[in-house]
């Protein structure tokens, strides 16, 4: 065989492969069932509630409050009519007061409870837009076809200086003082004019570090002054549980960005992406602005795509945990910069952990993937 002859086959071999990858990478699927596989309930029902409720006062707010996020689904995929996620909602915790009332184990760790009152349609993961993704990423290039991503967030335990000091050099900033009183409407509407979006986050971090430490000072109040990592960890994981040297313990959420999309091809240390905090008496999920955001729990929300999904999805997820099958119920109450066209993932807020080696010892025993159901009350 020439050398010719040998180039064509070995290209007709790789485009016909490259088609046939393409080919058998799925999109997402969103399927009725019938039956749950077997598996270990767990019941936070008291928390999953909460969380419920306060993502139903959300959504109560209604369709021309946030249109982003509070509807049905905007895929080709998936469509549900809005009430019914409210509904939903509101189930869950009539059925928690009525088992509370009735002193009896939660329902809603019965599978045949589950099956008989909502509907239960499977989700499946977005191949090809993971795959698109997948380079240098092993958990992406080995997403199965029936399961989704499930990566776990915490709300990070550090410890921070009202001061700048040599060990904690960068603050969580204020709104800065030229937008402190306006609304986000107004403020969006200076955007060529204000501090927010003049500086990404490699400028401000160098700045603190120079001889212009004090230069962000004249424009944004520190609320608390971290280590580069406490830093990192608040703007990725979006809260910051300060404890002072006084033993005060004080939370911080994200409040406005400087409006540069989260690139998730490089790290997290070097994104531009850049958020302004605000201190708030808890933990928060989502909240199209600081001053109305959803109080969330550990265990019970899951942060994902309410853009193409909807907010306050409630969320049936089996994961392997010690080798073994275990459900939990949560809600999709947050949601995070990766989450723009992303219906292959979803981010489990796992707990309350002072650093990685605290979140991992805590948390390395549950799989990095899980199959996933969308409830709605029947």
């Amino acid at each position: 065989m020439n050398t010719s002859n040998k180039l064509a086959i070995a290209l007709s071999l790789l485009i016909s492969a490259s088609s046939f990858s393409a080919f058998t990478l799925a999109k997402p699927t969103f399927s009725s069932e019938t039956q749950l596989p077997a598996g270990t309930w767990l019941d936070l029902s008291e928390d999953l509630c909460n969380v419920a409720q306060q993502t139903h006062h959300y959504l109560s707010q209604g369709h021309a409050y946030d249109p982003a996020t509070i509807h049905g689904g905007t895929t080709p995929w998936l469509k549900t009519p809005p009430e019914r996620i409210k509904e939903t909602l509101t189930f869950i915790c009539d059925v928690v007061n009525e088992d509370q009332q009735a002193g009896r184990v939660s329902r809603l760790t019965n599978p045949d409870f589950i099956t008989q009152h909502f509907e239960l349609v499977r989700w499946s993961p977005d191949q090809q837009r993971a795959n698109q993704l997948s380079e240098g990423k092993p958990l992406l290039q080995r997403l199965p076809a029936d399961r989704l991503l499930l990566t776990k967030y915490y709300v990070r335990l550090t410890d921070g200086q009202p001061q700048q000091t040599q060990q904690t050099p960068h603050a969580l900033y204020g709104l800065p003082f030229d937008e402190a009183h306006l609304t986000l409407a107004e403020a969006d509407a200076k955007r060529d004019e204000i501090t927010r979006y003049r500086y990404g986050k490699q400028a401000i971090v160098a700045k603190e570090t120079s001889s212009e430490s004090s230069y962000m000072l004249n424009l944004a109040p520190s609320l608390i002054w971290l280590s580069r990592s406490d830093l990192e960890g608040a703007l990725l994981q979006g809260t910051a549980v300060v404890d002072e040297p006084n033993g005060q313990r004080r939370y911080f959420n994200v409040h406005r960005n400087n409006g540069i999309a989260y690139d998730r091809t490089i790290r997290p240390e070097q994104q531009e992406r850049y958020w302004y905090f605000k201190e708030v008496p808890g933990v928060l999920g989502y909240g199209k602005d600081a001053d109305y955001k959803i109080p969330i729990k550990p265990q019970v929300t899951v942060a994902g795509d309410i853009f193409q999904l909807g907010l306050g999805r409630l969320i049936l997820l089996r994961t392997e945990e010690h080798g073994q099958p275990v459900f939990r119920l949560t809600v999709m109450a947050d949601t995070g910069g990766a989450f723009h066209d992303n219906l292959y993932q979803l981010d489990w807020l796992s707990g309350y952990y002072r650093d990685w080696d605290d979140y991992h010892s805590n948390n390395r025993h549950i799989g990095d993937y899980a199959e996933a159901w969308l409830l709605l009350k029947r």
